[in-house]
């Protein structure tokens, strides 16, 4: 069971922005971007798995509604030696609906129990879980949300991580999605109370350390997302003491300076500076000289030769910098 997670987030939560979230937190679940279960048998797997060790404890989401597929998914996700399996039935965008997968699935809650099954069986002793909306488009969120979790438990997921907002599949973006649909902590907190014995976590619009700490008081765990993303060192730079109780904290100067080796490797291997700093122009919000370190990067970290002395001279817009971190 896991307390604190990173959400997953396409095309944001890739390995580089995974390898800086652990340099925040030891003990934060962090997750892959979503990856369909086609596109792990059909493509470069090497690729799609690929992962640093010292992002564990670490979790592969996976998409996809056919048991067999998703069930030959879990195996080379089991094999790449992912901490956990999750079974993404929460992405509202057309592709996946185009796919039968995603949200459109809450309204297959059989279908995916069958799926949840299949995974399972082919995780061993790895876990398997999944992640939901309280509904989709119409449909009254406690009724079908209730009849999704029946299905599940049944099914044994391991933790079920509901994101309490409803998905409307027509009509709003994935975007549109993530803010528009009034959020239901409610809901969710009393679907927890039903189903007590059962680890679920909460999702969506959390934005402190401190709110997490007040679902926490009712679920099992919190799932973070863009806050964590936008200002990883108030989130994840104070979790693993304020939610797990663990000492000291890690400051930006620390998490940007623990960086310079493994960016240092990936720029050998022919990897963009801004690949990796895309992902780290939050480390300072809220401090002042944020936007200046924010705007050198953008500015900068994409021209060719851009290196280490790039990120050192952003360094130099951020004021009072702990140059002893």
């Amino acid at each position: 069971m896991q307390k604190l997670a990173v959400a997953p987030m396409i095309d944001w939560t890739d390995r580089f922005c995974r390898y800086f979230h652990r340099r925040f937190s030891k003990h934060t679940l962090l997750y892959t971007e979503m990856i369909t279960a086609p596109a792990l048998i059909h493509g470069d797997v090497d690729r799609l798995l690929a992962y640093d060790a010292i992002e564990h404890p670490v979790a592969l989401q996976i998409a996809g509604s056919d048991p067999e597929q998703l069930a030959h998914a879990t195996r080379l996700g089991v094999a790449a030696g992912y901490d956990e399996i999750n079974l993404n039935v929460g992405c509202p965008s057309d592709r996946v609906q185009s796919g039968s997968f995603g949200a459109v699935l809450m309204k297959n809650p059989a279908l995916v129990a069958a799926c949840i099954c299949a995974m399972k069986e082919a995780a061993g002793s790895t876990r398997v879980t999944v992640k939901s909306r309280i509904g989709v488009d119409d449909q009254d969120p406690e009724t079908a949300l209730l009849e999704f979790l029946d299905h599940v438990i049944v099914a044994a997921a391991d933790q079920i991580i509901v994101h309490a907002r409803k998905a409307w599949l027509k009509g709003l973006s994935p975007k549109e999605n993530r803010d528009i649909p009034p959020l239901d902590y409610p809901l969710v907190h009393k679907m927890k109370s039903v189903f007590r014995d059962t680890p679920m976590s909460i999702n969506g619009g959390i934005q402190s350390l401190d709110e997490a700490q007040a679902h926490l008081s009712i679920m099992d765990g919190v799932m973070i997302g863009r806050a964590a993303y936008h200002m990883p060192a108030s989130i994840l730079g104070l979790a693993d003491h304020q939610i797990f109780g663990a000492e000291g904290i890690v400051t930006a100067e620390q998490a940007v300076y623990a960086m310079f080796d493994f960016i240092d490797d990936e720029l050998i291997k022919g990897t963009r500076l801004h690949q990796i700093t895309r992902h780290m122009m939050g480390a300072f919000a809220g401090r002042p000289g944020a936007r200046g370190w924010r705007r050198h990067l953008s500015e900068q970290a994409n021209k060719p030769g851009a290196d280490l002395k790039t990120l050192e001279t952003a360094l130099g817009h951020v004021e009072d910098l702990d140059l002893a971190a």
